[in-house]
């Protein structure tokens, strides 16, 4: 190994007493490509710009001192050969050695398209950190997590992941996955006891006039990754992932009270209440589910019950009352809820001008002040 490597290095010498620096880059080029060393090839590309623009060969500073007219050129050539670079790792399928290549241009975009079709590989995990950690293609990385890692690590992962859109993705697969996974487990066991399996893959439909189902300490899927799950629905929004939480939700209502765990409020019955919630963004029982949760507003101390109750009436458009809500519910305060809007937004969502110049002034807020008058 030693005499190759020498050969190598002599060659290049020989090479450079010859033919010069140039001739160095191209002998450096071609043993990367035919060797397929894609980090050699890009660091070979780069020395050549370097060394073309008058730089050290050997980058010292994380910010080179370019002039204006190297820099045009500069990150022009860089870019390209980190392309380049990039692109010939993704060719040989290695996403995770690709990546930082793409994301120092800010191009996710090839590398989003290439995680679209991976299944498995031995860098794996990598690939899930880059899709959903790093947000190169969080769903995809959320579908890799749920078939890999299993229902439980998702939900960890779920839980850290603050992007809005991205929440909305993962979510309907988190729920669809268990709703899928409750369903299964249901179909067998009908199967079981009736003979066949009903063609339905409705919760609902196979609940229905099955109470047998649940006698004893019956139940399908573990009840604290329903419980886990549930309590991320109330942020749903596409209809028929959210007809899929009410059906889980009515699934743990059926469980033995042992599976019943508490949650925090105002879901404290963490089936029951979330069920109210969820059937009311459906347009059913909505004025129940606003008595429901208007009765667990805490006078004073918790102030999340209150958020929920107002964060539920805007889902609804009840802008009105969710205004009223604020002002009976969270009444002086100027530091803006953590979960739904506060007063003056909600004044501008209803359009009520009048009322957000009035609460503004009350408030000493100019800039809500300002934006009554100016749309009033």
């Amino acid at each position: 190994m030693q005499a190759m490597d020498n050969t190598a290095f002599n060659a290049l010498e020989q090479t450079f007493r010859s033919d010069g620096p140039e001739a160095v880059f191209d002998l450096l080029i071609g043993t990367a490509r035919r060797e397929k060393n894609y980090r050699m090839l890009f660091g070979a590309r780069l020395m050549q710009v370097r060394h073309r623009l008058g730089l050290p060969l050997i980058d010292t500073d994380p910010v080179p001192g370019l002039t204006d007219e190297q820099r045009p050129v500069y990150e022009k050539e860089v870019k390209q050969i980190a392309r380049e670079a990039g692109e010939l790792f993704l060719a040989s399928g290695d996403i995770a050695a690709a990546w930082p290549y793409f994301k120092a241009i800010g191009e996710p975009a090839p590398v989003a398209a290439a995680i679209e079709n991976v299944t498995s590989g031995e860098n794996l995990d990598r690939v899930i950190e880059i899709a959903f950690q790093e947000g190169v293609n969080p769903r995809k990385g959320f579908e890799l997590i749920l078939e890999h890692r299993g229902i439980c690590s998702a939900i960890t992962w779920f839980g850290a992941n603050m992007n809005y859109d991205s929440r909305q993705e993962c979510l309907k697969l988190l729920v669809r996955t268990l709703y899928s996974q409750v369903a299964a487990a249901l179909k067998e066991t009908i199967a079981g006891t009736e003979g066949a399996a009903p063609e339905t893959n409705s919760v609902a439909q196979l609940m229905a006039g099955r109470p047998w189902l649940f006698e004893g300490m019956s139940y399908y899927v573990d009840s604290t990754h329903l419980a886990s799950v549930l309590r991320f629905t109330p942020e749903l929004e596409d209809a028929a992932t959210l007809r899929m939480a009410v059906e889980l939700a009515d699934y743990g209502k059926c469980l033995n009270p042992m599976f019943h765990f508490r949650g925090d409020p105002p879901f404290e019955d963490t089936y029951s209440d979330t069920a109210a919630y969820l059937r009311a963004l459906l347009g059913e029982e909505v004025d129940a589910a606003i008595a429901r949760f208007r009765q667990k507003v805490d006078a004073v101390g918790n102030t999340t019950p209150a958020e929920v109750l107002i964060e539920l009436l805007v889902r609804l458009r009840r802008y009105d009352e969710a205004i009223q809500a604020s002002l009976e519910c969270l009444p002086g305060t100027n530091s803006a809820p953590m979960i739904c809007p506060s007063v003056l937004q909600l004044c501008q969502m209803a359009g009520d001008y009048t009322a957000l110049r009035r609460l503004a002034q009350e408030r000493g807020d100019l800039l809500g002040f300002a934006a009554g008058v100016i749309q009033g």
